[in-house]
C-alpha cells in the first residue's frame, strides 16, 4: 500500500481510503467486520463515514454507519490507533437532522458529540462539513448555469464560515477532533477558509472530498490545481460514478442489491444516453488491456497528479478486493492513451 499526506496535518494516509456508507442498509455489521479487517490487512488506515448514512439518506438510516463502525471500536478498543477516521457533519436541507438547519459553529460541537458517542472513540482524526451551506455545484447541480453564483451573499456566508472554524477551534482544543475539511466544495470555499484561518489564527483546511471520476471531473484541473499549491489534499468519492464505470448497468440493468436499484435523493441523474456510451468505451478499453472495468477507473483515478487518497466502497469482499488491486496497477502510456481517446469524446456524459 502506498501512502501520501493529508494537507498539513502531518499524516501520511493510505491512497485508497474505505468508504462506508453502504454499512447499514446495503450491507450489516458483520459484513462491515469483514471489510475493516480485510482493509487493515492490506494497509489501509483511512476510513471514511457521516452522520447522514448509511445511504439513501433517511431518518430511520441516519447514524446507522457510524454505530456500526462504533461497534467494532468497541470490539477492538486497542486498534483504534490503526485507523485514520473521518466522518462529515451534514449541511443543510434534512429536516430530520437539526430541523434541516444550516451548519453553525454550535452545531458542529453538538454533532461531534453526537458523532463521538456512536463511533464509540474520543477523538475524530478528520471532522469534514459534507456540504456548504450555500448551494454548491454538486449532486447534479454542477452543469453550468444551474445555479447562479451572484445570488450569493458573501459576507453572510463568509462570517458563518468563521462561526464553523469556531466551532471547530473549540472541538480541537477539547482534544475531540484533530483536523478538519471540507466536502462537495468548490475553490472559492477553500480559499476562504484559508483566508479566515490565515485571519483569525484558527483551523486550516486540511482536504476536501468531491466527486469524481472519469464520468465526472469537473475539478480538474482547476480545483486540484489549488490543493496542489495550498496543500489540501484531494480525497475523490465515487470514482466509479456510484458503480457505472463497473459496467454493471450497461443496457439498463439494475443487479439486485446494487447502488442503482435503491431509490436516490437527487434521482439517478447519471443514468444518460452519453454516460452509456463513455462506459461501453471505457469497457472496451480496460478489455483490451486485460483490466475490469473498474479497475482500470481506479486505476486512473490514483494515477491523477493531486490526488491524495481514493474513496472506494464496496458492498461484498469481493468487490472491495477488485477494487483494492486496482491501487497496485501502473498504467501505461497506451492505456492512458486509449482511456483518453475515449475521455476527450465524452468529458462530461452527465
Amino acid at each position: 500500500m502506498k501512502y501520501a499526506p493529508l494537507g498539513r496535518t502531518g499524516l501520511e494516509v493510505s491512497r485508497v481510503c474505505l468508504g462506508t456508507m453502504t454499512w447499514g442498509t446495503q450491507n450489516n455489521q458483520a459484513d462491515a467486520d469483514i471489510q475493516i479487517e480485510y482493509a487493515l490487512a492490506n494497509g489501509i488506515n483511512f476510513f471514511d463515514t457521516a452522520e447522514m448514512y448509511s445511504v439513501p439518506p433517511t431518518a430511520e438510516s441516519y447514524g446507522k454507519t457510524e454505530t456500526i463502525i462504533g461497534d467494532w471500536l468497541s470490539r477492538n478498543p486497542s486498534r483504534r490507533g490503526e485507523i485514520i477516521l473521518a466522518t462529515k457533519i451534514a449541511g443543510p436541507g434534512l429536516h430530520y437532522i437539526r430541523d434541516g438547519g444550516p451548519i453553525t459553529g454550535d452545531a458542529v460541537v453538538v454533532a461531534v458529540d453526537a458523532s463521538l458517542k456512536r463511533l464509540q472513540t474520543d477523538y475524530i482524526d478528520l471532522y469534514q462539513l459534507h456540504w456548504p451551506n450555500r448551494t454548491s455545484p454538486h449532486f447534479a447541480k454542477h452543469f453550468p448555469g444551474h445555479i447562479s453564483f451572484s445570488d450569493v451573499d458573501r459576507e453572510a456566508h463568509s462570517a458563518q464560515m468563521l462561526d464553523i472554524l469556531q466551532g471547530i477551534a473549540k472541538c480541537i482544543k477539547a482534544g475531540k477532533i484533530r483536523h478538519f475539511g471540507l466536502s462537495d466544495d468548490t475553490t472559492w470555499g477553500i480559499n476562504e477558509y484559508i483566508r479566515l484561518s490565515d485571519k483569525y489564527d484558527l483551523p486550516r483546511v486540511a482536504s476536501i472530498q468531491n466527486e469524481f471520476s472519469l464520468l465526472h471531473a469537473k475539478d480538474w484541473p482547476y480545483l486540484i490545481e489549488n490543493c496542489v499549491h495550498e496543500d489540501v489534499a484531494y480525497l475523490p468519492w465515487s470514482p466509479l460514478a456510484a458503480g457505472a464505470l463497473t459496467g454493471k448497468y450497461l443496457g439498463g440493468a439494475r443487479p439486485e442489491g446494487s447502488r442503482w436499484s435503491f431509490a436516490q435523493r437527487n434521482g439517478l441523474f447519471r443514468d444518460t444516453d452519453l454516460v452509456e456510451k463513455a462506459v461501453s468505451g471505457y469497457v472496451d478499453v480496460a478489455k483490451k488491456h486485460g483490466l475490469s472495468a473498474a479497475q482500470l477507473a481506479l486505476a486512473w483515478c490514483d494515477q491523477v497528479d493531486g490526488v491524495s487518497s481514493t474513496i472506494i466502497g464496496a458492498t461484498s469482499l469481493d468487490q472491495l478486493k477488485e477494487d483494492v488491486s486496482a491501487f497496485d496497477l501502473a498504467l501505461s502510456d497506451d492505456v492512458l492513451a486509449d482511456v483518453m481517446s475515449v475521455f476527450r469524446e465524452y468529458p462530461a456524459p452527465f
